[in-house]
């Protein structure tokens, strides 16, 4: 084979080896296109070893030996400790997936926060529609949760502060067994997706609405305001996630459903880890802020618009310095 003809066959693959070069030299990671970068790197090698033996140009060889020896040096170059990739990842890499996922979850929030917003409507105007999804029992147990006279709010309401360390296990346990089911129940079809972010909402919805319409409006608002900024938005990030992998499914394009569904899922874990920290920032502060009553019900709202502030300044402006460098 003619040199000219060798280049020209294989020249779209050395400019793609050297876009996902780029990309792992500025310290961004390459998404779908990880699984393809070893073997580009096996075939630049043979490449080369062809060019060599068949004595082209040296302009030619030397492109390829430096090619070769950058793919080389990225490939096998030592790992970042964990702490290192753990915070470029909090501090970079999340905030990007989230906005590369956006279609997603603008589709998961409005299943999410619309049936929440409109069974809390119609359960503040028709009281005894709250019936419908919960028990007498479930009701009542809700109302002492958040009654005003409590000297703590939320699960297990006469509990005292020393127990606080018991709640957080359960907050963290609870909210991430919501999430994982929220978007592992995406792989059938993503209709499991769909329906646990419209159960969730619809629960949430009749409970706010039943509240409110009782007069519990400041014990539970001033409750929820704080760590909802963390758990409602987890819980509509795990539902993007899970919709993503139903839509793999449903239209896998020019790819077969397993490898469509693989990539899609290699594309979620940084989602998913994500859900997982907001889910124990959200412990936290449900467990030791959102259940005292020593505060006022104006302090706690200030504090829970700053935390929504800080949210979504952190999901709007995160990483956009480190990817236009």
């Amino acid at each position: 084979m003619k040199q000219a003809q060798f280049e020209t066959r294989h020249q779209a693959d050395w400019q793609a080896l050297a876009g996902q070069l780029k990309l792992l030299e500025q310290g961004r990671p390459l998404g779908a296109q990880a699984g393809e970068f070893a073997a580009a790197y096996r075939r630049l090698c043979q490449q080369l070893a062809l060019a060599q033996g068949r004595a082209y140009s040296t302009s030619l060889v030397e492109r390829l030996q430096l090619l070769t020896l950058r793919a080389h040096q990225q490939l096998y170059r030592p790992r970042q400790n964990l702490g290192p990739r753990l915070l470029g990842f909090l501090i970079h890499g999340f905030p990007r997936q989230v906005r590369a996922a956006r279609r997603s979850i603008l589709l998961a929030s409005l299943l999410f926060y619309g049936s929440l917003l409109g069974m809390g409507l119609l359960v503040y105007l028709f009281p005894d529609l709250i019936y419908s999804l919960l028990s007498p029992q479930q009701v009542a147990r809700m109302e002492l949760m958040y009654d005003p006279d409590a000297s703590r709010l939320g699960h297990f309401s006469e509990r005292g502060s020393s127990d606080d360390w018991l709640m957080f296990g359960f907050y963290i346990m609870n909210n991430i067994g919501i999430a994982f089911k929220t978007f592992a129940s995406g792989l059938l079809l993503g209709l499991g997706s769909l329906f646990f972010l419209l159960f969730n909402g619809l629960n949430i919805g009749a409970v706010a609405g039943h509240l409110l319409r009782i007069g519990y409006d400041q014990t539970f608002l001033s409750f929820v305001v704080g760590h909802g900024a963390f758990e409602l938005t987890a819980i509509t990030f795990a539902g993007a996630a899970g919709l993503q992998l139903g839509g793999a499914l449903l239209a896998p394009g020019p790819r077969s459903r397993r490898a469509a569904l693989r990539e899609t899922a290699r594309g979620c874990v940084g989602l998913v880890c994500g859900v997982i920290g907001l889910l124990l920032v959200a412990a936290f502060i449900e467990a030791y802020w959102s259940s005292v009553t020593q505060f006022s019900a104006t302090v706690k709202y200030l504090v829970g618009a700053m935390l929504w502030l800080l949210v979504g300044a952190y999901f709007l402006l995160g990483g956009r310095q480190r990817q236009a460098a």
